[in-house]
């Protein structure tokens, strides 16, 4: 299959596109830079120029594709409105492209604070997440001929190189001299390995039917004052602490999310599609130590 894959270079979407040619795919990687471009180039995909904003490339890349797998987002939370909405353009553009062949399109989606199990539907209304409302455009393509999917990834989809929210942690941790955790500490969070996850995107364009939600979750429910006091053995510094009023000031833009937390099951996803994670879970992956490696 000719698989068109945005974010090919990314965190996920590199994984993804590892996955991909390894299961003899052909890959066509969207790629916005030269460094991203040589990185698809060396993980045995072809590049097509442009990026998420650029609908012209978009359309580009996916035209003479067998499937789509969009990974794509700017996570920049200053700018988190903007970023949903070149998300929701992106996907609206696949789904005219796409529609009455019965290809699939696969894009990722987001769990935290959102839904415990696939079944769930929240309300994009009621909900901080204004992806949401494109999961549920995504879904609504199985009535135009797509046979669309949603991969909903846990908000830490970690491993070695990782610069998401737990690297986030460790950074404040480091700096504060403190690593701490909201309130009592029992809120949980769900967590998944990136090669994990890679898989289910795999499994999600080869197999899914049509309008299914995925949910990429290896591990349901990881305490952050667990995750804390991984961090401050490591690091050598005490484990406090924050009130959820003082949270923002402490870890900025992670203090409410780090309030949220939610228990999220991916067992509907692995009796249907025989998914099993093999990779680290959050703590063992924490306890090898790359996460705290400084340069």
């Amino acid at each position: 299959m000719r698989v068109f894959v945005t974010g090919a270079s990314g965190w996920v979407g590199s994984a993804v596109t590892a996955e991909l040619t390894s299961a003899g795919h052909t890959v066509v990687g969207l790629a916005r830079s030269d460094a991203s471009a040589k990185a698809i180039r060396a993980a045995g995909a072809e590049v097509q120029r442009g990026e998420i904003t650029d609908l012209d490339s978009l359309r580009a890349g996916a035209e003479g594709a067998d499937g789509i797998i969009h990974t794509a987002f700017n996570h920049d939370f200053s700018r988190h409105n903007d970023a949903a909405a070149d998300d929701a353009a992106a996907v609206q553009l696949f789904g005219d492209l796409l529609e009455g062949t019965g290809r699939p399109l696969v894009a990722a989606s987001g769990l935290l604070g959102s839904a415990a199990v696939e079944t769930d539907r929240p309300d994009p209304a009621s909900n901080w997440s204004p992806r949401l409302q494109t999961e549920r455009n995504l879904l609504s393509f199985k009535d135009r001929g797509i046979r669309s999917s949603a991969v909903r990834l846990s908000p830490s989809v970690h491993g070695d190189g990782d610069h998401g929210f737990m690297a986030v942690l460790v950074g404040v941790a480091r700096e504060k001299a403190i690593s701490g955790y909201v309130g009592d500490g029992s809120n949980v969070w769900p967590a998944v390995h990136r090669l994990d996850a890679a898989h289910l995107f795999r499994l999600a364009l080869e197999n899914a039917p049509a309008g299914t939600v995925l949910h990429a979750v290896g591990d349901e429910e990881v305490p952050l004052r667990q995750i804390a006091e991984v961090m401050g053995r490591h690091l050598n510094v005490p484990v406090q602490s924050v009130d959820p009023a003082d949270a923002a000031d402490h870890f900025g833009f992670l203090g409410p999310i780090l309030s949220l937390g939610g228990r999220s099951s991916s067992v509907i996803t692995r009796e249907l599609f025989g998914w099993e994670p093999t990779h680290p879970g959050l703590i063992e992956d924490l306890e090898a130590g790359h996460y705290f490696r400084t340069a």
